[in-house]
């Protein structure tokens, strides 16, 4: 596959994102013309199937929704913690491959990039799109390579790489596994509510050992610590009745790993709900079922920007742990309506079991400012 911007002029590059912005705006106008004629069967989640790395690190072109997450607490020379997150996201569309002409949009690429520093207090983010092709944005097939433009997250020797710029800050990161792969859910098959037909491949990578820079405002400044690594494709991964979800991924200190979500229906009532710890040393998890789940709002916090009303704070419940969840800072919310069209808060936390600190991971909460549709 061609690097982001390889062999190209400035004069080539300008051109070639000319002609892919022309081409994605296009590709919508086709997209409203063809209406209720454009209609793709997406491929379905059937539990069996056996995720296989790296071949399935790369995209599943033919399923509707895809995307690839890593996010992480680091910190700088002087023991400043910082939140980061880097996710690419695919969408296949509804034009079929029949479809004969040269505009059609079959598939396009999204990506978010955000930085939490409680220097700052709120949170540092950018958003790109793209429709594949032209050498500036591609999701490869059969190995992780996904870019942007100069925004790539890609397999590296035994580990990965992340990197992305933007004008007031900039993430040059290597990943290196230390555990296993996680397989969520029932061996990659991770249901997403009461019908198995809303479920999705899902894989996590917990406790990658972190090396880089992050630059804030042109000062850049090497950093260490954790991430987390998700990747998960579907063809209808959420049930039509949620209004959104809560995630959490947290990398435990003494070297296991837990996931837990919830899936939201109207009025925040609990629709589907799943866990996955995995103790240190171990290869595999525990899964916990719906009723062995809960997640109990502390604390909240209202965006200005937005006026979206977000619980920052948890008490949630697997098994027979007790877990509270605290962010690192409040203003977290990341307002991607330029390219995914959604309005949600991501954001680094601490985990605690009573006053006792546990772990640092990442929550994510949707669906407050609106049902989210995917």
């Amino acid at each position: 596959m061609r690097r982001p911007n390889a062999s190209l002029s400035d004069a080539q590059r300008v051109l070639a994102r000319i002609s892919a912005r022309v081409c994605m705006a296009l590709s919508v106008a086709i997209l409203v013309v063809a209406g209720a004629r454009a209609y793709v069967v997406y491929p379905s989640v059937e539990p069996g199937y056996r995720i296989q790395l790296p071949r399935d690190e790369g995209s599943h072109p033919l399923f509707k929704t895809e995307w690839w997450y890593v996010t992480g607490w680091v910190e700088d020379a002087s023991g400043a913690p910082l939140g980061f997150q880097l996710t690419f996201f695919r969408s296949r569309t509804g034009i079929d491959d029949d479809n004969p002409s040269r505009f059609a949009l079959r598939q396009a690429l999204f990506a978010h990039l955000a930085i939490s520093d409680p220097k700052r207090g709120s949170l540092l983010h950018h958003e790109k799109s793209a429709r594949p092709g032209f050498g500036l944005a591609e999701a490869a097939e059969g190995s992780l390579d996904v870019f942007i433009d100069d925004w790539q997250l890609r397999r590296d020797g035994d580990g990965y790489v992340a990197v992305a710029k933007a004008a007031d800050l900039q993430l040059d990161l290597k990943l290196q596994p230390k555990a296993p792969p996680l397989l969520q859910g029932e061996q990659g098959f991770s249901q997403k509510g009461p019908s198995p037909s809303s479920a999705s491949y899902y894989y996590s990578l917990p406790q990658l050992a972190v090396t880089g820079s992050i630059g804030i405002d042109g000062k850049d400044q090497s950093v260490r610590g954790v991430a987390w690594f998700d990747h998960e494709w579907s063809g209808a991964i959420v049930d039509e009745r949620a209004q959104g979800w809560d995630w959490v991924g947290l990398n435990l200190d003494d070297g296991g790993a837990l996931m837990m979500f919830q899936m939201r229906g109207t009025q925040d009532s609990e629709l589907w709900a799943a866990a996955k710890w995995r103790a240190a040393g171990s290869s595999e998890g525990v899964s916990y079922k719906p009723e062995a789940v809960a997640w109990k709002p502390v604390r909240y916090w209202r965006s200005s920007r937005t006026g979206v009303r977000y619980p920052v704070e948890w008490q949630v419940t697997v098994g027979d742990r007790v877990i509270t969840l605290k962010p690192l800072m409040d203003d977290q919310e990341n307002d991607a309506r330029g390219s995914t069209g959604t309005i949600y808060w991501e954001g680094a936390v601490r985990a605690f079991e009573g006053d006792k600190p546990i772990g640092r991971g990442y929550l994510e909460l949707t669906g407050y400012a609106g049902k989210m549709r995917l």
